[in-house]
């Protein structure tokens, strides 16, 4: 599967749906680098876990999933000898709390997920760590009773801090001392108890200056007299920090002894994050286990557009058993290409191990391939046109196609002249299938209908289209060509039946009626009768038998000397007579006259183009020796001389 191919039908918007259910960053990551398959029994086994677990996500929503990002670089921080922090063996604790939870939810969830529920059970035992940690730690910092040391220090430290205080006050309150003070609270700085002397007795009192008042008029001093119960209190804080330093690396010590179960717990945890969240999604967007079958059939049944939500229109296509090129037609915005887009959407889905938004029982086959030429693929750096940059790859297509290829094609050959666009995507067609290839190709060309009604191992398509209301259905029809929607449509908004008519002979070469749908008291109302411009044949039309004139009333006018294109050959006339009660005109081809019906010519340039108006045609379509004997005969009775009319 290439990127392109993914790109094209919205794979990655899908994974990032996907990937927005994870709560873990690795989760999504993992997310995020899911690719199709083409291991069957990979693939399904993928599609049973999520149906477990989207059968625990029935009962409970809430699973114990744990964030692992920091998981990891605690164990590699640990196997350097770096000492974890209090903080960092809080959140372990709270992973190994949620893998001791996970244990027992997945433990009552055996009948609803007998294979996913294993995976909990490969979690060890980590009660006695998380037991150990919990017990050294309390509101985030090691406990006093961690060890007997400790609690022995910082019991010394609260009488030390005690006996200071005490001291402190003593001082301020001493007539020697408070005479000298600017006020008698005890403050601290840089966690030493001072005193606020008055700037002009600094030498009245023995001791240290640690700071300064704003102004400059009040010293914060430690006498002498705390000095030393300082000092015993900075011993004990040391000590006190090496012994939490020391309580920090044995429970550093205990974590990584049991880094295997914790490698397996972040693991099984992991995976339970990327399964759930696979499962969370395609209950969102109510999916099911599709069959995967590897004999390229293709059985949707109610598939649905992921992207599109609840305006998906549902898309059912039994597809494959005789058939393996579908070709579909219809109007502009009608469906067409998301219906190629949800084909190989829930194609590449399902190969990547998802379920899909289609009922139960639905089908997907397995390709090798999946190629897409949908849009202009405009490249700029290139200065490739629309029509150029799609052949280009188009011929990729066609260079890597196998028989396990999956090939979508939209508006194949459009972009360039008709005709020729027609018979490339007919060719195209034709080789894609030759090689093996499972298509579906969208198209405005009617040959192209044709040519699939045809070709046997091709089937038509079309989408539905309600002229009522004037708006597509977006339903797909299978063996059924799209109909002439253009020429329906201006029908039902009122454009004259015998304009239409024309219209569709020119493009079908085929009379069709459209007169039969209007009464004649419509056709007579002005906004009818404003749309056809009465001529000298409409009104010689009136002479005329009722059939005649139904047949007249359809028949393009073409004067003589007009010069006209045979549709079947291409070649260039010029109008001789006609036309007679069937339409036919007498064309002159390269000196030969011949009987063509109006339907199958087409006016290049008019003979009042071409020639004056008193022009004798005869030089053209008669012979010199009849010329000669008219003029003769126009001059003087020739006797035993007849001119017989020349056809």
């Amino acid at each position: 599967m290439n990127h392109q191919t993914m790109e094209a039908l919205g794979y990655y918007q899908i994974l990032n749906e996907i990937s927005q259910f994870a709560r873990t960053n690795r989760g999504k990551e993992t997310i995020s680098l899911l690719r199709p398959s083409q291991n069957k029994k990979k693939i399904e086994h993928s599609l049973q876990e999520i149906k477990e677990a989207m059968n625990i996500l029935s009962i409970s929503g809430s699973v114990p999933i744990h964030s692992l990002d920091d998981i990891g670089h605690y164990v590699t921080q640990a196997k350097k000898g770096i000492a974890l922090k209090v903080d960092q063996l809080t959140r372990i604790v709270s992973f190994l709390d949620h893998c001791q939870k996970l244990k027992q939810f997945m433990k009552d969830k055996e009948y609803a997920g007998p294979n996913v529920s294993i995976y909990a059970a490969s979690i060890g035992n980590l009660s006695t760590i998380e037991n150990e940690i919990s017990r050294c730690l309390r509101n985030g910092q090691v406990d006093d009773y961690a060890s007997s040391d400790l609690i022995y220090l910082r019991r010394q430290l609260a009488n030390h801090y005690e006996k200071l205080k005490e001291k402190a006050q003593s001082l301020v309150k001493s007539g020697r001392i408070s005479p000298y003070l600017q006020d008698t609270t005890v403050s601290e700085r840089n966690g030493r108890y001072v005193l606020a002397v008055k700037k002009e007795y600094r030498k009245k009192i023995e001791g240290t200056v640690l700071d300064t008042s704003a102004s400059g008029a009040t010293l914060f001093m430690e006498p002498i007299q705390l000095s030393a119960i300082q000092e015993e209190i900075e011993l004990v804080k040391l000590a006190e920090e090496s012994e939490v330093e020391r309580i920090l690396y044995e429970l550093t010590q205990l974590f990584i002894e049991h880094e295997q179960e914790i490698i397996i717990a972040v693991e099984t945890m992991h995976h339970y994050d990327v399964l759930f969240a696979k499962a969370k999604y395609s209950q969102t967007i109510r999916a099911e286990i599709p069959i995967i079958n590897e004999e390229f059939l293709i059985h949707l049944k109610e598939a649905r557009h992921p992207m599109l939500g609840s305006n998906a229109v549902p898309l059912t296509i039994p597809f494959g058993d005789k058939e393996r090129a579908l070709v579909i037609t219809g109007p502009n915005t009608g469906g067409k290409t998301v219906t190629l887009k949800t084909v190989g959407l829930l194609t590449l889905m399902a190969q990547a191990g998802l379920p899909i938004p289609a009922k139960k029982e639905s089908e997907i086959a397995i390709f090798q391939h999946i190629f897409v030429d949908i849009g202009d693929g405009q490249s700029i750096e290139q200065n490739l046109s629309t029509f150029s940059s799609r052949l280009v790859n188009i011929i990729d297509i066609l260079q890597t196609t196998n028989d396990a290829s999956l090939v979508l094609i939209d508006e194949l050959g459009s972009g360039t002249d008709p005709r020729e666009g027609m018979a490339l995507a007919i060719v195209i067609l034709e080789q894609l299938y030759d090689k093996g290839a499972t298509l579906f190709a969208t198209t405005h060309y009617s040959e192209m209908k044709k040519f699939a009604d045809e070709k046997e191992g091709f089937l038509n398509g079309s989408m539905e289209f309600d002229l009522n209301t004037l708006q597509p259905t977006y339903r797909l029809l299978l063996g059924k060509s799209g109909q002439s929607q253009a020429f329906d449509i201006a029908a039902k908004l009122g454009m004259h039946p015998t304009l239409i008519e024309r219209a569709h002979e020119k493009a079908y070469q085929q009379f069709k009626d459209f007169h039969q749908n209007v009464d004649d008291e419509k056709l007579q109302t002005p906004n009818y009768q404003k749309q056809i411009i009465v001529n000298k044949y409409a009104r010689t039309n009136l002479k005329k038998k009722p059939q005649e004139q139904a047949l007249h009333s359809k028949v393009t006018l073409y004067n003589q000397g007009d010069n006209v294109i045979l549709l079947a050959t291409s070649e260039t006339g010029i109008v001789y007579k006609g036309p007679n009660d069937h339409g036919d005109y007498i064309v002159q081809v390269k000196g030969e006259k011949r009987t063509i019906n109006y339907k199958r010519i087409e006016l290049k340039i008019a003979a009042k183009e071409l020639y004056p108006p008193d022009y004798d045609f005869d030089i053209i379509f008669k012979s010199k020796e009849y010329r000669k004997t008219k003029k003769d005969m126009n001059r003087k009775y020739v006797e035993g001389i007849s001119l017989e009319e020349e056809n």
